[in-house]
């Protein structure tokens, strides 16, 4: 049975949770965008930021942590972002480190925004 992550998140119109909980796994995709449904401006820094302060609410609010995390899917708009992107990423997680993959993409859905990420963490409680 597949249920939803309650966050605090902005309530997004799209027909989409911010995260699932099924078969002792969490699936999650997060943006770059604030309280107000808004991506955040101030470039890749600020975007990897708020993606992964999104990203780390919703881990909480599933009541797991960041050591929880087995896999993380990065996207960014161009090469160069990445390495902004991984010094922002390495705050948020120690060793052992989820496995992980970047992808450089032509764009994200919103025009505006530089990366954007998909993560699975397991939930011991729920298998």
């Amino acid at each position: 049975m597949k249920r939803s992550v309650k966050t605090q998140l902005f309530a997004s119109q799209a027909p989409l949770e911010w995260a699932v909980i099924a078969n002792g796994q969490l699936s999650t995709a997060q943006i770059p965008i604030n309280a107000e449904g808004h991506v955040v401006e101030g470039g890749i820094e600020a975007q990897a930021r708020q993606t992964m302060n999104n990203f780390k609410h919703t881990i909480e609010s599933a009541e797991l942590s960041m050591a929880d995390v087995t896999q993380v899917l990065i996207y960014v708009t161009h090469r160069d972002q990445l390495p902004v992107f991984n010094k922002v990423y390495a705050e948020y997680f120690e060793a052992p480190f989820p496995n992980r993959a970047v992808m450089i993409v032509a764009g994200l859905a919103r025009e505006e925004m530089l990366c954007e990420i998909i993560a699975y963490a397991a939930v011991p409680w729920a298998a």
